[in-house]
């Protein structure tokens, strides 16, 4: 059972964010396939615990993944409930040749362990996960990023996002159009300030936050005062938080 954060701790934006994963990378050396296997890892305990009651054998999942950090985090999710059991299949929202570096070899890993590639969401899954669009979305989505949103809100499959819906500015909550609407979202190190917005509520669902070993001691060097850090993940490295 996921337990409940009782407590209200600080929201970041996404300015904040970004120099959280410069901090990781540059100041404490946990690199971005480091991060990525923690958040994909907690996204796939999430879907099982929470969507799939546990049962992985004979559910199929689709997963939605984009070029970046988010879509390298869900085809790490994609490979651990394939290797649980579930069916999985994969949508990738750009060419195979125009993912970054790191998601790139998440893709090349799905590849080795047969994983299905997609050009449609079915309408026959039990899950899809949402992991097209993170952080950095400039502009409204276009192409097949746009089109795979659009597929998700028309489907009647239950949706869980990787960091946001997909779409969502994570410092103002102002939805993007067309912007994803989750059933849950597993946001990644800290709850972001957009996330709580009136304007995000209909997209982000139940909320929910994942520890990707971010020290403590970098928030302090940010100048984020979160009392009682160091318990957040204390008995499990996934709490529910209340919006």
């Amino acid at each position: 059972m996921i337990p409940v954060l009782k407590y209200q701790i600080p929201t970041i934006i996404t300015a904040q964010m970004i120099e959280v994963d410069r901090l990781m990378l540059e100041e404490y050396k946990i690199d971005l396939s480091q991060m990525m296997e923690n958040a994909g890892l907690n996204l796939a305990l999430l879907a099982k615990e929470v969507f799939l009651n546990s049962n992985l054998l004979g559910k199929d999942i689709v997963v939605l993944a984009g070029p970046g950090g988010n879509g390298g985090g869900v085809m790490v999710a994609a490979r651990r409930l394939l290797n649980w059991g579930a069916n999985v299949s994969l949508i990738l929202s750009t060419k195979s040749e125009k993912l970054t570096p790191v998601p790139a070899k998440q893709f090349e890993i799905l590849q080795k362990i047969g994983i299905e590639v997609l050009n449609e969401i079915p309408a026959t899954a039990d899950l899809i996960i949402d992991g097209i669009i993170g952080y950095s979305i400039t502009g409204n989505p276009r192409g097949k990023a746009k089109e795979l949103i659009g597929s998700a809100n028309a489907s009647s499959v239950p949706v869980l996002s990787l960091d946001t819906p997909s779409g969502l500015d994570l410092t103002t909550g102002i939805p993007a159009a067309p912007c994803l609407k989750a059933n849950a979202t597993l946001t990644l190190a800290m709850p972001k300030k957009g996330l709580f917005a009136d304007t995000a509520i209909d997209f982000v669902g139940e909320l929910y936050l994942a520890d990707i070993s971010v020290p403590p001691s970098l928030y302090e060097n940010l100048g984020i005062d979160i009392k009682n850090v160091q318990e957040i993940f204390l008995e499990s490295t996934i709490v529910k938080i209340q919006v």
